[in-house]
């Protein structure tokens, strides 16, 4: 073989694959750093796992937001979620409407149900119950929630709120130590939903409407301020970071979001700096779900020398195993520096807070 060659193949053969050992594992965090020196999507996770912790240790101290998309709460995942929050390994929360809605329907005691996706749905449809593929919901719990969130907004001050305003207050209302958005709300970490009334929120907010609607002095929620809002967050952090668990409407606003900060406050300078996703779904149908970390460095949503991780696993599976890793590994992130943001109106001002001792 010519050395030419020899030497050229040096450059590819490095680091050679190292079979798991699972005798040495003693937590997710021993599991995913074996990870790291395997393939496929278990090496794409063990990526993941390490951007994120690069984004908590930090010392720019980035503002991390987290886009949830998809049946995340069906799915089992609602304390992970609601401990994400609480340990402070996320600081902005953006989600679709449904995520929160079901959080809300087990804070007024609701429940998931362990069912089949061979089920009879006609059958289901007569018993008043809803499937989320194996997972069954009761419809009537559902009514129920949605006309408790018309009753509740009635308490909202009557005026023009985004929805991170009002999703905190909603989160206030319930005393449910599990609950995402009461847990965000006691954090004081704001969770945004741009879109809002494309979900069981919207027909309770419906309900509202209908009941006030020849009011002048009606709450109104204002989408626009949601972006305002989220461009202050953005203009004002030093570095950001990114973690979409599925995509959707919860990723390209956050992406979106630094190309306002750009046009509305003058930012200069970078996309989010760290960017990992979980999802399923795949880049070649051109959708936002599936796009690359890479694709949207051509829109300058991400640095150009952004440290990035995509895994192709479903969040039910890749979520709990970085959560009980970041967890596993907290002395590489604690004590970590909490964010508070100060609002009056739409505008923020966004303080470093030092957790107490014994405290994430």
């Amino acid at each position: 073989m010519p050395a030419s060659i020899t030497s050229r193949r040096r450059e590819y053969l490095k680091r050679s694959v190292v079979p798991v050992d699972v005798r040495r594992v003693r937590g997710l965090g021993d599991l995913l750093t074996q990870f790291r020196s395997t393939s496929i999507q278990a090496r794409n996770l063990a990526r993941c796992l390490e951007v994120w912790e690069n984004a908590l240790s930090d010392p720019k101290r980035p503002t991390i937001l987290i886009g949830l998309a998809g049946p995340l709460i069906a799915a089992g995942l609602r304390k992970v979620l609601r401990d994400l929050i609480d340990w402070g390994l996320v600081d902005v929360v953006v989600t679709t409407g449904a995520v929160v809605y079901q959080d809300l329907y087990q804070s007024v005691g609701g429940r998931h149900w362990i069912g089949t996706p061979t089920a009879d749905d006609v059958r289901l449809r007569g018993l008043y119950l809803d499937r989320i593929y194996d997972t069954y919901v009761d419809e009537l719990k559902f009514e129920d929630t949605d006309r408790t969130i018309g009753r509740i907004t009635d308490r909202f001050p009557r005026r023009p709120a985004s929805s991170r305003e009002f999703l905190h207050f909603l989160g206030a209302q319930f005393p449910d130590p599990e609950s995402i958005l009461a847990t965000a709300s006691r954090r004081g970490v704001p969770v945004f939903s741009p879109a809002l009334i494309d979900s069981s929120i919207g027909i309770g907010l419906t309900l509202y409407y209908q009941a006030n609607r020849r009011r002048k002095d009606r709450f109104i929620l204002d989408a626009v301020r949601d972006n305002y809002e989220l461009v202050q967050i953005l203009a004002h952090s030093p570095r950001t970071a990114v973690v979409y668990i599925g995509g959707g409407t919860p990723k390209n606003w956050i992406n979106d979001g630094i190309v306002m900060a750009n046009y509305a406050f003058g930012r200069e300078g970078e996309g989010h700096y760290y960017a990992l996703q979980l999802t399923t779904d795949v880049p070649n149908w051109g959708g936002l779900s599936g796009s690359t970390l890479d694709e949207a460095q051509s829109w300058g949503k991400i640095s150009a020398t952004a440290t990035r991780g995509m895994a192709h696993i479903e969040a039910s599976v890749g979520l709990p195993m970085l959560a009980g890793a970041l967890w596993d590994r907290r002395r590489h992130w604690q004590p970590r520096t909490r964010l508070a943001f100060d609002w009056t109106g739409d505008q923020v001002e966004i303080r470093k807070v030092r957790p107490r001792r014994g405290r994430s």
